[in-house]
């Protein structure tokens, strides 16, 4: 018997995108291809990424597939942390001893020095990477001078997240029902949909309006300066006003919609890596909690295809639906030109 969540999302995606049409597929290695200096990728490529709707748009999505082609939820089948391999994709037999050397996957959901608000979808079935949208508008981050965009390439680690239901002891605030982020400081400019490994280095304690929202600060674990940078104090000598500018970006990204400044915990001070990896430990463990309905989801769509203790689990067939309801890709839309303009605060 198949889980009646399963049903009900099929049933509501259905709704919402329409009859079935035909896919069209697209390797992100040959989104590479075409512009090779705006990526980068690991030589060994575990997942493929497949467009439906158009771009700049309400209906655009980014599903995810394994090598093999078999649809998977980014949020929910990819691993938290990311296996060390020996070549040619194998895993490595023996597994780090030190823990604060295991590398973490991390989903990029925003490319360094661009404006569009992607984000896995938490609420629909298989999280597929979309736009936000806020009162009927796509939402675009503004340009805070001297910033264009986002200031890294901004992402996820799969299998986290941040329950509502959980109060944090230091800071007193609730969960933000979401994906622990993480801001990737590599050189290199990702693409959405990407999936890179990475070493975490430290964490901020965002607080946004009211609810606890932790950035992980990490690094491409194969970017070039990924040997020298080990710990938050590494970036801080390193690259001079960088952390600096991550606590402003945080504290004024919202001010030119109207909202407050954000605020943080612990005076907006960077805790090191070994705090960063007890909440990343957490949020994983209430991740579980989630996927196995011991926990409220608060709205989550739990639908896997890999997690076997999981009553959320689905068949291959049924994880072909959900992708083939979404509209056809097509061609994208325009950008109103306000999304470049710039903001003094």
């Amino acid at each position: 018997m198949r889980p009646p969540p399963l049903r009900s999302s099929l049933g509501r995606l259905l709704t919402i995108f329409g009859s079935f049409s035909a896919s069209r597929n697209k390797l992100v290695t040959q989104a590479a291809a075409a512009v090779p200096h705006l990526f980068y990728f690991r030589k060994n490529m575990h997942y493929q990424t497949e467009e439906r709707g158009h771009p700049n748009s309400p209906d655009y999505r980014i599903y995810f597939k394994t090598k093999e082609g078999k649809y998977i939820s980014p949020f929910h089948d990819i691993p938290h942390q990311a296996e060390k391999e020996k070549g040619d994709g194998v895993p490595a037999k023996k597994p780090k001893q030190n823990e604060s050397e295991v590398l973490f996957n991390m989903v990029v959901e925003v490319p360094r020095w661009s404006n569009a608000k992607m984000e896995i979808a938490t609420k629909e079935p298989l999280n597929p990477i979309k736009q936000d949208v806020k009162k009927g508008k796509l939402r675009y981050v503004a340009n805070i001078f001297p910033h264009k965009g986002y200031i890294w390439n901004y992402g996820a680690i799969p299998q986290t997240w941040e329950d509502p239901n959980h109060t944090d002891e230091e800071t007193k605030c609730c969960g933000d029902n979401d994906p622990i982020d993480v801001c990737e400081i590599g050189t290199l400019v990702c693409s959405p949909g990407q999936v890179i490994q990475v070493k975490v280095l430290g964490i901020l304690a965002m607080i946004d309006e009211g609810e606890m929202d932790w950035k992980v600060i990490a690094i491409n674990a194969e970017d070039p300066d990924a040997m020298n940078l080990n710990n938050i104090e590494d970036v801080r000598k390193s690259r001079p006003g960088h952390l600096e500018a991550t606590v402003d970006w945080f504290r004024k990204y919202k001010v030119p919609d109207g909202k407050p400044e954000n605020q943080f915990g612990f005076n907006g001070q960077f805790k090191d890596k070994d705090f960063a990896l007890k909440i990343i430990k957490s949020t994983h463990e209430h991740w579980r909690a989630l996927v196995q309905k011991q926990t409220n989801g608060a709205g989550i769509e739990c639908i896997n295809t890999s997690c076997c203790e999981s009553p959320f689990n689905c068949s291959s067939e049924e994880a072909i639906g959900v992708v083939k309801s979404a509209p056809t890709s097509g061609s994208s839309h325009t950008v109103s030109p306000e999304v470049d303009k710039w903001y003094f605060v």
